[in-house]
């Protein structure tokens, strides 16, 4: 299983990014994808997941700001990112498990697989 992300990169305040991960080695459409995002000196957070389904999931802090999406064909996760703030800089993983997205919430240890982060950077 390879997760890859892209699409990271330096924007101001109120700009925009789209984040990309590209998933092979697995049966990617069964599986709940989230992003999570770690700040320096922070502890990891999960930002949003998407399920099988196409059930979405976003912390507070980013709704109506971050659409999670998936294109199931093309084997790739996205997160479009609106309104950034400086507070969205960080490293940002994408993640996946053969799981529910109910059943392992925004706990990064419940996710089996991660790539290898896209830097965010808000000024």
């Amino acid at each position: 299983v390879q997760l890859v992300e892209s699409g990271g990169g330096s924007v101001q305040a109120g700009g925009s990014l789209r984040l990309s991960c590209a998933a092979s080695g697995y049966t990617y459409s069964t599986y709940c994808m989230g992003w999570f995002r770690q700040a320096p000196g922070k502890e990891r957070e999960g930002v949003a997941t998407i399920d099988s389904d196409g059930t979405t999931s976003y912390v507070d802090s980013v709704k109506g700001r971050f659409t999670i999406s998936k294109d199931n064909a093309r084997n790739t996760l996205y997160l479009q990112m609106n309104s950034l703030k400086p507070e969205d800089t960080a490293m940002y993983y994408c993640a996946a498990v053969s799981l529910k997205c109910l059943w392992v919430g925004y706990v990064g240890s419940n996710f089996d697989y991660w790539g290898t982060g896209t830097q965010v950077t808000v000024s």
